[in-house]
């Protein structure tokens, strides 16, 4: 309970970068026990950074938290905006937090939104982070909430794609998000019995997959190829769907699956079909661990605000909460360790 001596903060809280189930579990966790144990006061901002930007704010009291632990998406909406790319970018945001009050901000995010937060509080902003994304690549954690979520989504889609794959002796080809680290592939893949399984962090040989396929038809299977969108083969470079850069530098991501589902068809004379799940993997009802680690994360990140222990970033490392410098989560991507899977060496076409 709030002692009498206990200061009541105003706090900020966004989410940033791709929506992600889970970030309405943190964004509960936060409000309810910061009004109840500790009675700050909560304000959401808008879309991201773009919300203490521009001044986008909307009331965020217990009643308006109450139902939403199950629904996908964020109540506070999300974008991938970057206040150093624009003119007074942070002059812009600790002048609106001035405006309204706002004493400290919890940012929910992956790389970018937290890459952010840790410039801001270098800068003399309050900040607490709490990492999001559904790549499960961010350092300094274990798991993110939402990877479990977009793992069951992809193994559903692939225990159906067997079914049609086997019925019509096609190879499908499943393409699943992974820009930089093959998380998703390598579980999914691995939970939903792919034959072949191509991460972003080793190159492939397009012939050995292709051998890999042919020697699954002599079986009288049809074979499942999951493909990160970040992989790309020995003799090329990733597929890119254009040469636009967003706000972070990134290049948008896309093709993959198809490409590869055309050299297979060429290199076997097996009819290929290509499946790239895309945002399906972000949508719909978080799984129980989600909600459970959003819940978690929610907890641990208003007791480090409440504290006082600005430039933190709450973190699972084996089954503990932690708090970690949000520069050294930021420092680095976690990609897939492959010498950790030798046994699952055969999947890797390679």
């Amino acid at each position: 309970m709030l002692q009498e001596d206990e200061q009541i903060m105003r706090i900020g809280v966004l989410t940033g970068g791709g929506d992600c189930p889970g970030l309405n579990a943190v964004i509960r966790a936060v409000v309810r026990k910061g009004v109840a144990s500790y009675g700050h006061e909560f304000v959401g901002f808008r879309d991201g950074w773009k919300g203490p930007l521009e001044g986008l704010s909307r009331p965020l009291g217990i009643a308006d938290v109450r139902g939403i632990l199950p629904r996908g998406g964020t109540i506070l909406g999300s974008s991938r905006t970057n206040p150093f790319k624009i003119e007074n970018g942070v002059e812009r945001i600790k002048d609106n937090l001035a405006a309204q009050g706002v004493d400290a901000l919890i940012a929910i995010g992956g790389e970018d939104t937290l890459g952010v937060a840790t410039k801001l509080h270098e800068l003399g902003v309050h900040v607490i982070g709490v990492p999001k994304t559904i790549d499960n690549d961010l350092g300094a954690t274990d798991y993110t909430f939402g990877f479990d979520t977009a793992v069951n989504i992809a193994m559903e889609a692939i225990d159906r794609l067997h079914t049609t794959a086997e019925s019509h002796h096609r190879t499908l080809v499943v393409e699943v998000m992974g820009r930089h680290a093959g998380w998703i592939a390598l579980h999914a893949g691995l939970a939903g019995g792919a034959n072949v399984i191509l991460l972003p962090e080793r190159q492939f040989d397009v012939d050995q997959v292709a051998g890999y396929v042919e020697k699954r038809f002599q079986h009288q299977y049809a074979p499942i190829v999951v493909v990160a969108e970040g992989a790309h083969p020995l003799e090329g470079q990733m597929v890119l769907h254009n040469q636009e850069l967003d706000a972070f530098g990134h290049v948008r991501l896309g093709g993959i699956g198809q490409w590869l589902a055309e050299q297979l068809e060429a290199k076997t004379g097996k009819e290929a079909r290509t499946v790239v799940l895309g945002h399906i993997q972000r949508g719909g009802t978080p799984t129980a661990f989600d909600r459970v680690l959003a819940t978690r994360l929610g907890l641990h990140a208003i007791d480090a605000a409440h504290e006082g222990d600005w430039g933190k970033m709450v973190a699972m490392q084996s089954t503990d909460i932690v708090r970690v410098p949000l520069a050294e989560a930021t420092r680095e991507l976690k990609t897939v360790p492959l010498e950790r899977y030798a046994e699952a060496e055969v999947f890797f076409g390679s």
